[in-house]
């Protein structure tokens, strides 16, 4: 038998050998590692590959790329300037990191993410060429994740032991792997909350388990806890929370009393929207023998009930606000609270926070005094009985409208009705009438007039969404904005005006950004409209022309959008610059406690100070403050994603019908377009617009056909046909008719 002769076992080389080698130890750029450190890392453990990796080392190091620290130890040299920022993917995988660092937002590729997800906090260098006129770099750590909690559907492989969960999010671009003992007794296709533990570095996914099973993709409840545990938004309250709240004596005690200015003989009223079921503030109204009007803001004594060290305290700053679903209210406080003894009720005496001020007709302030009262409100009105009034214009001997309201068991009166006394129609009226001109005031001072219309939905008794209408606001409304602006803005002066030192809870809104003004003159300049941002007055005048101007239009709710994004975030701080969007240089939230933390923290610091006590720690605030803001933002985005749903709900009942919309959005992959008739909006994939070939141009904010050039610019009607109203992924996707011609 003839022995084969043995042939020379070929090498292999490493690939990407050089590359590896410096994202090792550009990732650990503190540490040193040897070459059979960097083996291990790289996984092989062959003498060929260890000699490749020597060779390499030797190869870099006379580069002098990485440096030898030690005998046989290298170190990457810092030749490359590192950045941090916040990530902000798309769908697709890539993204943009928002730093201050630069001008410009800096483009990160899907394959330079480096396992960062959404809206981490990340350290990344930058690249010497750039991604179609933008800075490009790559993310080198996470420094911080913004969240380790998604929603989305478990898929179990029952044989291979362990599931995935996929996201509800599109910009979580990994499925998370879950071993099989930690799927909670999920099913398979359950909705899950999953946690992430971890993401090893040789992974494709990050590991995870699952925290919570909230039930079958499409139901109503499972979708809407879906939304809150999306933004890790409770939807209960803790059982040792609600039985501490209940065992609250809520009596008021003569004790009490005395210690508080009474006003329960002041006439006393509340004007609220007629669904609404917790009455923050309520106002007062007297005219005094000098001729002046004193008008109370009366607001729900909230820090009288919760006190600081409690678990109620701790459950409420947790929440930071009460989330305003479609459906449902998840209040920030314990109904016995939020629905009963703060909540300023008709026929009920009430231990309330007050702002009252003495004024004249051109509403200039005489005289102010803050602090704790008790009152009692002598009628309910829903603000379309307010306005009812206001548009009868009535006087002391027209005919008064019948304004209907239930009379509690209790209340000893004659019948089950009552109508409005010309006493409370004239302090209506008389209070509209000073509105207005607060509000005109503030106009010409440069505050801008953000009229947005709200969508709102008719809801049977499953949930269902069976009609869509829109809120706007009207002189009621308006009336009581103004003398809640008038208390915030007062309250915020007595502190900060007499002690700018004195630690505060102030709402605050910067200047808008220059390029983003530059970005809504672009877009709007497409309608026809023109704005002018030579400085702050004309900036506000500008804006407020163009909101006027739209209103009514078939680009209103578009252009409103545009302009509302193109503004700094209002939001909360301890270091007062004032309200841009209000034109206020001193302003806080005060007149909202049972549903917002920064009004029960301003409550709580006022006293302290109307007592004399000395400025408090200014960093423990200043972190509440951030809380709160963040809290703010998480509310926002789940009562954004609420109104999707309800929108994609109704619109699955409507899939045999055209619609006449808006062209909002125009980009690579499609056009979006809101319906005129019900806010809804959906996107035309480019895919689906068979007719020609069409492509973006972005100049023109339009997508353009190559042969027909025909073109769907922004803010174009067009007949739109549902093509898919998906519930689960939230997602309206419709099929283009054609222009309205």
């Amino acid at each position: 038998m003839t022995r084969k002769k043995k042939g020379k076992s070929k090498k292999t080389g490493i690939s990407n050998l050089t590359n590896t080698i410096l994202s090792i130890l550009k990732k650990d750029r503190n540490q040193t590692y040897n070459y059979k450190q960097i083996a291990a890392k790289i996984g092989v453990n062959d003498a060929s590959s260890r000699n490749q990796i020597i060779k390499k080392l030797h190869d870099l190091l006379g580069k002098k790329e990485i440096e030898e620290v030690e005998r046989g130890k290298f170190k990457i040299v810092m030749n490359t300037e590192y950045h941090t920022g916040i990530l902000d993917l798309s769908g697709k995988g890539s993204g943009y990191i928002i730093t201050d660092d630069f001008e410009d937002d800096v483009f990160i590729a899907s394959n330079n993410i480096n396992k960062a997800l959404d809206g981490d906090e990340v350290e990344f260098y930058v690249y010497k060429r750039r991604h179609r006129g933008k800075l490009e770099g790559e993310i080198t750590q996470v420094l911080k994740r913004e969240k380790s909690e998604y929603v989305g559907t478990i898929q179990i492989h029952e044989k291979k032991n362990f599931a995935f969960v996929v996201a509800d999010s599109n910009k979580m671009y990994k499925d998370i792997f879950v071993p099989i003992d930690k799927i909670n007794n999920a099913q398979n296709g359950d909705k899950v909350l999953v946690k992430l533990e971890d993401w090893p570095e040789k992974a494709d996914s990050p590991y995870g388990k699952v925290l919570q099973v909230l039930g079958k993709p499409g139901e109503h409840n499972t979708e809407i806890h879906s939304i809150l545990a999306e933004y890790g938004l409770p939807y209960e309250f803790p059982h040792e929370v609600e039985e501490f709240a209940n065992k609250i004596d809520t009596s008021i005690t003569k004790e009490e009393i005395a210690k508080r200015r009474d006003m329960r003989h002041d006439l006393t009223f509340t004007i609220d929207p007629k669904d609404a079921k917790d009455f923050d503030d309520a106002l007062s109204f007297k005219i005094l023998s000098n001729g002046l009007y004193e008008i109370g803001v009366h607001i729900a004594d909230v820090s009288h009930y919760v006190q600081e060290g409690t678990v109620l305290d701790d459950e409420a700053y947790e929440r930071a606000t009460s989330i305003y679903l479609v459906d449902r209210v998840v209040p920030m406080l314990p109904e016995v609270l939020s629905n009963n003894a703060c909540s300023l009720r008709p026929y009920e005496e009430k231990l309330t926070f007050s702002a009252v001020f003495q004024m004249n007709d051109k509403c200039e302030i005489k005289n102010e005094w803050f602090g704790r009262t008790v009152t009692y409100s002598d009628a309910r009105f829903s603000y379309e009985e307010a306005q009812a009034i206001i548009e009868s214009n009535i006087s002391a001997k027209a005919e008064i409208p019948s304004i209907k309201t239930t009379i509690p068991k209790n209340v000893s009166l004659t019948g089950t009705e009552y109508q409005t006394t010309p006493e409370i129609a004239q302090a209506i009226l008389k209070m509209d009438a000073l509105a207005k001109k607060m509000r005109a005031k503030r106009m010409a001072s440069g505050a801008i007039s953000f009229d947005k219309v709200e969508v709102k939905f008719d809801l049977d008794e499953h949930a269902n969404p069976i009609g869509v209408f829109f809120k706007t606001s009207k002189d009621a409304n308006k009336l009581i904005e103004e003398f809640m602006l008038l208390a915030n803005r007062k309250v915020s002066e007595f502190i900060g005006k007499k002690d700018p030192k004195r630690t505060f809870v102030y709402r605050i809104h910067d200047e808008p950004d220059d390029s983003k003004l530059a970005n809504l003159q672009s877009i709007v300049s497409k309608f026809g409209y023109k704005l002018n941002f030579k400085d702050r007055k004309s900036t506000s005048a500008s804006l407020n022309y163009l909101l006027k101007e739209v209103n009514g239009t078939k680009e209103q709710n578009l252009v409103d959008t545009l302009t509302i994004r193109s503004m700094s975030k209002a939001e909360y701080s301890t270091q007062n610059i004032g309200h841009y969007g209000l034109a206020f240089a001193y302003y806080s939230h005060f007149t909202s406690p049972i549903r917002r933390y920064p009004d029960v923290m301003a409550h709580r610091l006022l006293q302290h100070y109307l007592e004399g006590g000395k400025s408090v720690n200014e960093a423990i605030y200043e972190e509440k403050c951030q809380h709160s803001s963040n809290m703010e933002n998480l509310a926002t985005k789940a009562e954004r994603d609420s109104i999707k749903y309800m929108q994609i709900k109704f619109m699955q009942d409507h899939k045999d019908e055209n619609f006449v919309g808006v062209i909002s959005g125009v980009t690579d992959w499609g056009i979006y377009v809101e319906i005129i008739s019900n806010k809804c909006e959906g996107m035309v994939s480019v895919r689906d617009m068979k007719d020609d070939h069409y492509a973006f141009d972005q100049d023109l904010y339009a997508m353009v056909g190559r042969n027909s050039k025909i073109m769907y610019q922004l803010g174009d009607e067009v007949i739109v046909k549902v093509k898919n109203a998906d519930l689960v992924k939230k997602h309206l996707d419709f099929n283009l008719i054609g222009k309205n011609e």
